[in-house]
């Protein structure tokens, strides 16, 4: 990092208070979600493969599937099928933000008591209804573990900022607090879960994406000391606030000079520390995120011409656009449009 800091870029609130996090949430469509009870008991060992292997089945329309799963009751191991495990405890989470395959045991030793296709068969069938919100797995020990599997589906293309900065695997420990949000969220699921009732299973797919935003702020949290990432730069005042004005006027005909004077720095320090936080440029980073924008809007059932399309995300021309859209993407809008959001 320069040793010239701005001084202007001090404050600690971002330029117009946007919200930039629920912004990249909602624009990158939490599509759908899955939310089931395991009542565990040893010996035992439940465990996913990639999450391409049951992302169809389970959650079709999504292209891409995040797993997070509560340890509600006792201990577990749990981990990466290819990384060392680690010890669960009553209240923490397990996240599995990039889709790799994954378990949790009542012992790292513990084999599995199924393969790949049974894997995929029973996610087929969560996701069709046929399978009880609680189910029962393991043997008949006397030590027992009660954990809540959420799976939620959402867009990674063109650009998915928040799910590009999170590791392979989040361990966050002790989410299940009596006096906090997420302690709130997990009663309530536990409550749909153990006693269905009408409209449970429209109640359960808003929680399932409820906990999945309440522990990326809680993740968020943890990253303020990090020293990149976009995370990261939500807790620094001058990237902070340049995220926000970008999200917050998108298709406005920004140049970095201009976001910098709005911004409050100058400009070859907002650009070495939006680089070093984000990792690109302040306009390739708007250029993506206009293309992410463009990918919804196309997406939607009655969809506005690619012309409008272009002119919304801030293009006057829609040869412009078309060819930043397909150099973004890999395709041109109209092709994005016929294959839909999968």
């Amino acid at each position: 990092m320069s040793a010239n800091h701005d001084p202007a870029s001090g404050s600690l609130a971002a330029a117009s208070g946007f919200d930039v996090l629920s912004d990249v949430l909602r624009c990158v469509r939490l599509t759908g979600s899955m939310l089931f009870l395991v009542d565990a008991r040893a010996p035992w060992m439940s465990w996913a493969p990639k999450a391409d292997a049951f992302r169809r089945v389970a959650l079709p329309d999504s292209q891409h599937l995040v797993s997070y799963h509560v340890v509600t009751q006792g201990g577990c191991w749990a981990g990466l099928r290819d990384a060392e495990p680690e010890r669960f405890e009553a209240g923490d989470v397990l996240v599995v933000p990039h889709g790799d395959a994954y378990f949790l045991a009542d012992s790292p030793d513990t084999p599995a008591a199924y393969g790949p296709e049974e894997a995929v068969d029973f996610f087929r069938s969560m996701a069709a209804g046929e399978m009880p919100s609680v189910v029962s797995e393991g043997g008949e020990g006397a030590e027992r573990a009660q954990f809540i599997c959420g799976f939620l589906g959402c867009d990674r293309r063109p650009l998915n900022p928040v799910l590009d900065a999170l590791p392979p695997m989040i361990h966050l420990r002790s989410a299940m607090r009596p006096d906090d949000r997420m302690g709130h969220l997990i009663e309530f699921a536990l409550c749909e879960l153990r006693e269905p009732s009408s409209g449970g299973r429209g109640v359960r797919l808003r929680l399932a994406e409820l906990m999945f935003v309440e522990v990326v702020r809680r993740y968020l949290e943890t990253v303020g000391g990090a020293s990149a990432g976009w995370l990261a730069g939500l807790h620094d005042p001058l990237v902070a606030r340049t995220l926000a004005l970008l999200h917050a006027s998108p298709a406005r005909h920004w140049t970095l000079e201009a976001l910098a004077a709005q911004a409050g720095s100058s400009r070859s320090v907002l650009a070495e520390r939006f680089a070093h936080f984000v990792g690109q440029a302040p306009m390739q980073y708007l250029t993506q995120w206009r293309m992410q924008l463009a990918s919804r809007l196309l997406a939607e059932p009655g969809a506005r011409k690619v012309a409008a399309v272009a002119e919304a995300v801030g293009y006057e021309s829609e040869a412009a656009f078309s060819r930043a859209f397909k150099k973004c993407v890999g395709m041109a809008p109209s092709a994005w449009r016929l294959r839909g959001a999968g």
